[in-house]
């Protein structure tokens, strides 16, 4: 069956697999942060700067090209990535502006009015109804609010510009042709009709965007075009390699996780966090998402954004502790320290909570995070460490609580991402929380390999993308919940 390269354009990082389908074993990856992130001098606002992102992607591509060594033995390259975000890109895949990324809170601006643009935006796209067939109410740093935010302030571009998802911009680039989507990516614009498969064109006009403007929809899998001869040159590919169209990085993720879906429950930590279980039908529910997959079927989804972000903040905040009170920090093996710490603190942090929220939630971005229960012995390092690993185990428990009516119970219970996969401590206590065994890929970069897969089996290395899962991903020992 031969070679098949994963590219995972993430938010903070990109990372690629090459991956050998008839041994079932990753034989190179790579992964690098690509710094491209931009915050800017408004508060709230995540852009992000393509052409950095770019030169990342290239090195990335380039490094597995030569740990792979005999280019011509793979034979397609699959890509996914960050799923929510804004990119504008012009006719041969060069940006024409920054990206928006999912992180961005534009959308929680007022506007002139005295309401928020989200809040407008819903309201003008004929209020939540007008979003039973997506899947999800729309949020702020989704496609479609930061589209409209930038109609509302005069900002949209030219009709040579094409809107598409971030990992969309970098297939545009490895193909030097105009950027393609499909239903995975589409879904997570706000602005794409899950149950028929198409841009709602009439949501669309009554926010006044035009559908032009928008990629085109591919199926999942499908060719987007051939590595472009000067682009194969500098990363040591193949000329003509075919590139598949990017799928959305919860998809992915599942896709290089998941062995079995019919009774798998994945939880995925990495900036954000999200629980999925795989659906045949379309079904949903107020905090939960019914996305695409491929084939037909849906994942049910509970995403958050309390993930390895929150952690973050804290590790942050401990770093600025030790600056201005001590003259100077240390930042390096600091989430170290702080799993160190946690892990001696008994479960239930001797009574303190933290609740993680502090962007807020896919429904209320104006939701912040709490601390209760402090006392006399429990507010250390240790101790708000570990209640907020435990909260972010709690918050992701809540989200499968609501969509067990739908789901029903899942007796598999896969852990995939950064945050769990690199933190013993959090994997335990998400096996704790959901009392059952936590499997762990065996593979690093589960959504780079999940894109792999999706490569092969359009390339019919496989018959479909279950043949593809069952037959190579492997869990390594589960992880035991605390006695």
């Amino acid at each position: 069956m031969g070679l098949f390269v994963g590219l995972d354009v993430g938010t903070t990082s990109v990372s690629a697999v090459a991956l050998d389908a008839d041994a079932a074993r990753v034989v190179a990856a790579v992964s690098r942060p690509h710094g491209a992130g931009r915050t800017g001098a408004v508060a709230g606002r995540a852009e992000l700067d393509v052409d950095a992102l770019w030169e990342v992607t290239q090195g990335v591509l380039a490094a597995v090209a030569a740990d792979v060594g005999d280019r011509r033995a793979i034979g397609a390259l699959g890509v996914t990535g960050q799923m929510h975000g804004l990119a504008l890109v012009g006719s041969d895949g060069t940006p024409v502006a920054p990206a928006i990324t999912w992180q961005d809170q534009r959308g929680a601006e007022s506007d002139a009015a005295g309401g928020t643009y989200l809040e407008r935006f819903i309201a003008e796209a004929g209020g939540p109804e007008a979003f039973a067939r997506m899947g999800a109410l729309p949020a702020t740093g989704y496609l479609g609010p930061s589209l409209y935010w930038l109609r509302r302030n005069g900002l949209l571009p030219a009709a040579a510009a094409t809107a598409c998802l971030i990992p969309d911009a970098i297939v545009a680039r490895l193909t030097a042709g105009p950027p393609v989507t499909d239903p995975t990516d589409a879904a997570s614009t706000g602005l794409y009709d899950v149950v028929g498969g198409a841009w709602d064109r009439d949501l669309l006009r009554r926010l006044g965007l035009p559908e032009g403007l928008l990629a085109p929809v591919r199926a999942s899998g499908d060719v987007a075009g051939r590595l472009d001869p000067d682009v194969a040159r500098r990363v040591g590919l193949s000329p003509g390699l075919p590139v598949a169209v990017a799928i959305g990085d919860n998809q992915a993720s599942y896709i290089g996780s998941v062995r079995h879906a019919a009774d798998a429950l994945l939880v995925n930590i990495g900036t954000g966090a999200q629980v999925s279980a795989l659906m045949d039908a379309f079904a949903t529910a107020p905090g939960l998402e019914a996305r695409p997959f491929p084939g037909g079927r849906y994942l049910l989804v509970g995403a958050g954004l309390f993930g390895g972000a929150s952690y973050a903040l804290l590790r942050d905040l401990f770093a600025r502790i030790g600056e201005a009170l001590f003259g100077g920090a240390e930042a390096e093996g600091l989430y170290e320290r702080m799993n160190e710490l946690a892990a001696r603190v008994p479960p239930g942090s001797d009574g303190l909570r933290f609740t993680p929220l502090f962007a807020g939630t896919r429904v209320d971005p104006t939701m912040r995070g709490n601390l209760t229960g402090m006392g006399v012995h429990n507010l250390t390092p240790g101790h708000l460490a570990r209640a907020l690993l435990e909260g972010v185990a709690e918050q992701l428990h809540g989200l499968y609580d609501a969509m067990r009516p739908l789901a029903g119970a899942r007796t598999d219970l896969v852990g995939a991402g950064n945050a769990v996969e690199r933190n013993a401590l959090l994997a335990r206590l998400l096996a704790t929380r959901f009392g059952l065994p936590l499997h762990l890929p065996a593979f690093e970069e589960p959504a780079a390999v999940g894109s792999a897969l999706v490569a092969a089996t359009a390339a019919g290395a496989f018959g479909d993308l279950d043949a593809a899962m069952a037959g190579t991903v492997r869990y390594r020992a589960a992880v035991d919940p605390e006695a």
